[in-house]
């Protein structure tokens, strides 16, 4: 395959935003940081924008009807615009659910489209636009290869007591069980890790993919071998407006007792709870901490979200260092994880009696170690990169199939 001037766009569509990158497939080794990036970021909102590398957002006009077509069409516009000359050979697309069947790169074809469907029950905050994305460009750019890069295929490496639900086993045999989320994250600190930090990346590893969406991996060899998130992207860790695991109970009780239907369960559940729904006021936690200090219930509320995230945090990781029988690194990434400072500081200080030690110093400036000499854990701050993930996967898919394929 002739890769000369050929380029491979990343496009993780999510339900307001769409985000692009644009790697060189001809490069040697693909490097991590592509040529340019963007996104479209209010989809569906009254003031959507629209911004790239070297230009400044600026407002756009979607189609109320179709923002999320009419953001894609933006997005081909823009990149079309600065082609030179070079050509668009594939399109890998960030899949969070790939079910029982899909745990490698697949080349899109219309029945795959269609097998996809099927598991957006199991994700419906975000299985439905990259899904529609695909369709789109089935449709209209049928010589562009289409590839996509499952969340959940990291985590095919789980032990079956890691994935089974302790539902009759019936349950287990129709496909209901844990598959874990964030994968392409947890991917690139497979790679990352050990580059940086040797060894002891192999050893027992938990990397914290904090962001609106949070969860938890455990890593033995640079491999899944548990995670938080289980079935649905719900479970685990409190996040910005999705509960993390709850009592079953209470589900039973708010449609029960309370009357709610499912669809207000689902809402309730997604997008009305977490740090946005127990603090009344944000779903940020750089927000919340600026209101630790209002009077009344405000503060309190504030206070407490916080407090909330935080011990979520702290038991999960004691419980996967007990899975793990030890920790020897603790990484950080995503949003939260990467620049929130008094995140980190109130994590790892609730984490002492492991041996976490932080450098203070270290801590304020997101330095790559955050541990102090003498922690017996080493303490990480490592930016994801799921978009180089998603390149590297097209393009070594490309490279086995030919193209076209």
């Amino acid at each position: 395959m002739d890769r000369a001037g050929a380029l491979i766009v990343v496009l993780n569509c999510g339900s307001s935003s769409i985000k692009f990158a644009v790697f060189p497939a001809d490069a040697e080794p693909l490097p991590r940081t592509p040529l340019w990036n963007g996104k479209v970021q209010g989809i569906g909102g009254s003031s959507p924008d629209f911004g790239e590398t070297g230009v400044e957002p600026f407002a756009v006009d979607l189609d109320r009807a179709h923002p999320h077509s009419a953001a894609l069409e933006l997005i081909q516009q823009r990149i079309t615009r600065r082609l030179e000359g070079r050509r668009v050979i594939a399109v890998a697309h960030r899949v969070v659910h790939g079910g029982t069947r899909y745990f490698d790169p697949t080349i899109v074809t219309l029945p795959i489209l269609g097998d996809l469907r099927s598991y957006v029950p199991l994700a419906p905050l975000h299985q439905p636009f990259p899904l529609e994305a695909m369709r789109l460009l089935l449709e209209q750019r049928p010589d562009i290869v289409q590839v996509a890069c499952f969340d959940t295929a990291f985590h095919h490496t789980l032990p079956k007591v890691e994935q089974i639900l302790p539902l009759p086993y019936s349950a287990w045999q129709r496909g209901l069980r844990r598959y874990g989320f964030h994968g392409l994250s947890y991917e690139f600190m497979s790679h990352a890790l050990p580059e940086r930090h040797g060894e002891v990346a192999r050893g027992r590893v938990i990397v914290a993919h904090l962001g609106s969406g949070a969860s938890l991996c455990a890593m033995q060899d640079l491999k899944s071998v548990a995670t938080t998130m289980g079935f649905s992207a719900l479970d685990g860790l409190m996040m910005g407006t999705r509960t993390g695991s709850i009592d079953p109970g209470a589900l039973l009780y708010l449609m029960e007792v309370e009357k709610l239907s499912l669809e207000d369960v689902a809402a309730t559940l997604y997008h009305d709870s977490g740090l946005l729904g127990v603090s009344g006021i944000s779903s940020e936690p750089r927000v919340l901490i600026k209101h630790e200090d209002d009077p009344g219930e405000s503060g309190e509320r504030a206070r407490i979200a916080l407090a909330l995230f935080v011990r979520r945090i702290v038991k999960e990781i004691g419980a996967m260092a007990a899975v793990l029988g030890g920790l020897d690194l603790l990484a950080f990434t995503a949003g939260i994880g990467e620049h929130s400072v008094f995140i980190r500081e109130r994590v790892c200080h609730d984490l002492a009696y492991l041996g976490v030690k932080l450098d203070a110093d270290a801590n304020a400036i997101d330095a790559p170690v955050i541990s102090a000499a003498g922690s017996r854990v080493l303490v990480a701050v490592e930016p994801t990169n799921e978009e180089w993930i998603a390149a590297r996967h097209a393009r070594e898919l490309l490279a086995a199939n030919g193209h076209p394929p």
